[in-house]
């Protein structure tokens, strides 16, 4: 699963302004809704579910929000950068600014477990997360993205 085929450009939002987690995770629910064709109620209330769990904030300003949704077909994608990061209550208490949702079929087993871990392993990476930042289009992040994705998965094999 590369990220090139959970990540469409038209699910990428750039400057992003949010006052906190749960307005970023509307903004999230609406963009999915927009782009596979959701109920922005059911997303959102999938999120929250999930967050309640726990935080997905994974730490370095970045979070991984992600449900399991019914009407989504296979293992989706949006990315999100905030104007000014917000607090998640991330592992290390850093505020956001990056966020990769993840949105899998009720039924994924380990393909949404091994999705997360893609992005995660991505996102670790403190020199891809600096070109994000300064990234000034949503076309210039996927190719970040998917780049990256890519010379990943080349390296470690």
């Amino acid at each position: 699963m590369q990220i090139g085929e959970l990540l469409d450009r038209n699910a990428i939002a750039l400057r992003v302004s949010a006052a906190n987690k749960r307005q970023v995770l509307a903004l999230i629910a609406e963009i999915a809704a927009r782009n596979l064709g959701l109920d922005a109620a059911d997303v959102l209330d999938a999120l929250a579910e999930r967050e309640q769990a726990g935080s997905t904030g994974v730490g370095h300003g970045v979070a991984a929000p992600h449900a399991r949704l019914e009407g989504v077909e296979r293992m989706r994608g949006v990315f999100v950068r905030l104007e000014q990061p917000v607090d998640f209550e991330a592992v290390d208490e850093q505020p956001v600014d990056l966020i990769f949702a993840l949105f899998a079929p009720i039924d994924a087993g380990s393909e949404h477990l091994r999705a997360l871990a893609r992005v995660s392993r991505l996102l670790r990476q403190a020199e891809l997360r600096q070109q994000l930042r300064q990234a000034r289009t949503a076309d210039a992040v996927h190719a970040l993205l998917v780049q990256d994705s890519g010379s990943a998965r080349s390296s470690a094999a």
